[in-house]
């Protein structure tokens, strides 16, 4: 491979030599140290490779063997260049580039961040250009580990950061911790200054009640009662009694619960019967961007003019292979018309749309542990309208979680002269 390289820049030719005793011509190119190379017979002839130097030294073994010498191809770096010779400002240009490409790799071009649900790339971009970390900063400016202690002691959900560096980008992978539910100042508060403070569970709507699993708290209804929305449920405090069955005091509790209730959902979904689609007529006006860093070159005009059109774009930056990005983004905006036109439905395309919308509030319900007992929802259609009506029986978790209201115990000297009087 390494001859292979500097035979093409020194360059090298490939010659036939015709005559009648070739042997003689091989031998004398050996006693002169000619460097021969690709040997092979070809229609009574033999064709061979020579470097430009030994070409050069052919003229006396030519003459002595009177053989005849005929250069079939010419290969390497010099017969390139004089080929092209005229065009300098080409290989200049070429140069240029090269030396262009070899700078800007010094530097980082593209931020690449992965793995984040919670926080935005712009969110993060935002924080790291705080810390001077940004496009366009050079590599031996950036400090990997810097910045992952940056990200971890900003931010408490990310619980891990890698940073490297991958040709021109810089590769930012994080993960969440998405297991825990962090709980608002207002939560950590209330509960610091109250932390035994009883909750009620209370019915959030009318139903009826067909089952109930307690774990914490007094139950105050039973399986089958009816009950409407605050009705208690669930209360959170715990009363103590005496021997005598006096109640000496309260145990607080948070009241914790499952409860299923059963009610009736009314379900109402409307369409019109016309709908309006936009048909798109064509470009009326484009404008190419090109980006260098900070500054953008425009060519072209966007006139927006009516007020039925859309604008269309695209920006892309580019790269070389996968991770070696560049400072130079090109991109291309066109302005659309269009005009809107009004369509009518099939009768049976609304009723199958109408259809699917109620199919998908169906599975929301179950999603949210919702059972459908009964549907009795049918689909009407007029002449301009359709719509969906009807209700729907469903078995559904019931109760929500309130401050319980504290009771105050009697008072123990009223209480006795009560019971002397009855006593009389």
């Amino acid at each position: 491979m390494l001859f292979t390289i500097i035979r093409y820049i020194k360059g090298y030719v490939r010659i036939r030599v015709i005559g009648y005793s070739p042997e003689r011509f091989l031998n004398a190119c050996s006693y002169r140290g000619i460097y021969i190379w690709g040997l092979k017979p070809v229609s009574g002839a033999y064709e061979m490779n020579l470097t430009i130097q030994g070409f050069r030294q052919l003229k006396p073994v030519i003459r002595k063997t009177k053989a005849k010498v005929v250069i079939v191809e010419r290969f390497g770096l010099p017969f390139f260049l004089h080929k092209y010779k005229k065009r300098r400002f080409f290989f200049l240009g070429a140069v240029l580039c090269l030396f262009l490409i070899f700078l800007m790799s010094r530097y980082i071009w593209n931020i690449d961040i992965s793995g984040n649900q919670t926080y935005t790339d712009e969110t993060l971009l935002r924080f790291l250009k705080s810390k001077n970390v940004e496009d366009g900063m050079t590599k031996s400016d950036v400090d990997c580990a810097r910045i992952v202690k940056d990200i971890r002691k900003e931010y408490d959900g990310i619980i891990w950061v890698s940073a490297s560096i991958k040709g021109t980008k810089l590769l930012i992978q994080i993960k969440e911790n998405t297991d825990t539910i962090p709980e608002t100042q207002d939560d950590q508060t209330e509960d610091t200054e109250h932390p035994e403070t009883p909750t009620d569970i209370v019915a959030d709507y009318d139903c009826t009640i067909t089952k109930m699993i307690t774990r914490t708290g007094v139950p105050q209804v039973e399986p089958g009662a009816e009950v409407k929305k605050g009705d208690l449920l669930v209360s959170g405090q715990v009363s103590v009694n005496n021997d005598a069955g006096e109640t000496t005091g309260y145990q607080y509790r948070e009241s914790d619960a499952d409860i299923w209730g059963k009610m009736n959902l009314d379900y109402e979904d409307e369409m019109p019967m016309t709908y309006e689609v936009r048909e798109y007529d064509r470009i009326r006006s484009a404008e190419l961007q090109l980006k260098f860093g900070t500054y953008y070159v425009r060519l072209g005009l966007i006139k927006s003019q009516n007020k039925n059109q859309e604008i269309h774009g695209f920006e892309r930056q580019i790269m070389i292979g996968d991770d070696f990005y560049l400072p130079i983004s090109y991109g291309l905006k066109t302005v659309v018309t269009y005009q809107p036109v009004k369509k009518k439905y099939d009768r049976n395309e609304l009723i199958e749309k109408l259809s699917q919308k109620f199919q998908t509030y169906c599975e929301e319900l179950e999603k949210k542990g919702v059972e459908i007992i009964e549907n009795d929802v049918k689909i009407y259609t007029e002449s301009e309208t359709a719509d969906a009506r009807g209700t729907l029986t469903v078995i559904t978790p019931v109760g929500t979680s309130v401050p319980s209201t504290l009771q105050e115990l009697p008072d123990q000297e009223e209480q006795q002269k009560e019971e002397s009087k009855t006593g009389e």
